[in-house]
């Protein structure tokens, strides 16, 4: 495996893609380069055996599928999250303080851990709303330079911040944009001037702060990768750079990248939505399939929820389980929950260990400490849509929900061999409990 190849396409763009509008573009763009025909939810699909498509919803979740014929058996699927923790923008967002400075309020979006965001160049990224002469239109917006920043307190003017502090999101969490100008709405104007548009143009936003620190290599020997957005951005461009290198030949191959996975997915676009219902039914009536031969092909299908995982911490060993610890460079890691919040069970575990011996390549198995509650995951969501065989999984990484994240230089490398060895595997139902998979 090329690891070097690997970790510099990846960092590349993750460097480009500050949230999730810009992730999915980013998508698009590898799909398109490698023959894909983009659909769209509100024309009628033609689909042909042999081809390979890919559709969005709401510019902030993609699902691309290949299709190898006409009667095929089922559908191979990774699914994944585009959106990370972060702070978006309010409306009216300026704030004049004593009259000197400006500042920008902002609310916190998902679990994030806050204070890494302080001291550090910030940006804005995100989407506009634009008035034409025909009604509105998306645009996307990036503000590529050092724009904003979150200063901390001085230790003299809070000596127990080392004791322990609660940052308080209204308070402790607002970037400071400027000085006082006469200029007013300065913040809209600096936006509507990157979307080429004047700001009375622009309706609404949808506006996120970004770290603009850029993924870099750091270890002794470069063995790990550093960058923002690792969790969920690490196993999203994965999925798609192995679907466009698989070759599927009697399952679907399906790879899906929602939204909205922070703060529950119960969205249009998130994992609870009909979003992958949806497309696959749409796969399904194309070929002239029933509704039995759809609920039959589900008997038939497997999917795999990749998720980032949490490495055991060089600092915080005891945090991690006694007899399951993931580390990074070792391998995808498997995820079991008692509580269902990882979708994991005996089959499915078994159906992925199968599919990494036949990609040669490792894996470990994580579940939290007995005396902790851990977080959740897209798999158990979606499965209230399309219930079907299902495994979490994920990369190991360390600062997970951190503005700048650490994983190794191995894995991305491991999960693409595997969901290569899944998009181009059939997994057929034999009576419950029972597959034959074909590699």
């Amino acid at each position: 495996m090329n690891f070097k190849k690997v970790n510099d396409g990846l960092l590349d763009f993750l460097n480009h893609s500050p949230n999730a509008f810009f992730a999915v573009k980013n998508m698009k763009h590898i799909l398109c380069d490698a023959g894909f025909q983009e659909l769209h939810e509100g024309e009628s699909w033609k689909l042909e055996e042999n081809a390979d498509y890919f559709v969005t919803r709401n510019d902030s979740a993609l699902i691309a599928f290949r299709i190898p014929k006409k009667n095929f058996k089922g559908f191979q699927m990774m699914a994944s999250h585009c959106d990370s923790p972060v702070f978006k923008i309010k409306a009216n967002a300026e704030i004049t303080i004593d009259d000197q400075y400006v500042k920008l309020n902002v609310e916190k979006y998902g679990g994030m851990l806050c204070a890494p965001w302080l001291d550090r160049p910030l940006s804005v990224a995100g989407r506009v709303m634009v008035v034409t002469k025909n009604g509105v239109e998306t645009r996307l917006v990036n503000i590529e330079r050092d724009l904003l920043i979150i200063p901390n307190l001085a230790i003299h003017m809070n000596r127990e911040v080392n004791d322990g502090y609660k940052f308080n999101a209204q308070v402790d969490m607002l970037p400071l944009f400027s000085e006082k100008s006469d200029e007013k709405n300065a913040f809209l104007k600096l936006i509507a001037k990157e979307a080429g548009c004047d700001a009375d143009d622009i309706l609404d936003t949808d506006l996120f702060l970004y770290n603009r620190m850029q993924g870099t290599y750091v270890g002794e020997n470069q063995e790990f990768i550093c960058s923002g957005r690792l969790d969920d951005l690490q196993c999203a461009y994965s999925s798609i750079q192995a679907l466009v290198q698989a070759k599927p030949k009697d399952s679907v191959a399906v790879a899906c990248v929602f939204d909205n996975e922070e703060v529950g997915s119960g969205t249009k676009q998130g994992a609870a939505s009909t979003f992958l219902k949806d497309t696959l039914h749409r796969i399904n009536a194309s070929f002239g399939h029933t509704e039995e031969e759809y609920l039959k092909s589900l008997t038939s299908s497997f999917l795999v929820s990749a998720d980032n995982a949490h490495s055991v911490h060089p600092n915080h060993p005891d945090k991690a389980d006694p007899t399951n610890r993931p580390y990074m460079n070792k391998g995808i890691v498997i995820k079991y929950s008692a509580n269902q919040k990882y979708t994991t069970d005996a089959v499915s575990g078994a159906l992925f260990r199968t599919i990494c011996k036949k990609a040669e390549v490792p894996y470990q198995t994580f579940t939290n400490r007995s005396d902790m509650l851990g977080g959740s995951t897209l798999g158990n969501i979606s499965q209230a849509q399309v219930a079907l065989n299902t495994v979490d999984i994920g990369l190991p990484q360390l600062a997970m929900h951190s503005p700048y994240e650490t994983a190794g230089t191995k894995d991305t490398a491991y999960l693409i061999e595997a969901a290569k060895v899944l998009f181009s595997s059939s997994i057929e139902s034999i009576g419950d409990g029972n597959y034959k998979i074909s590699f």
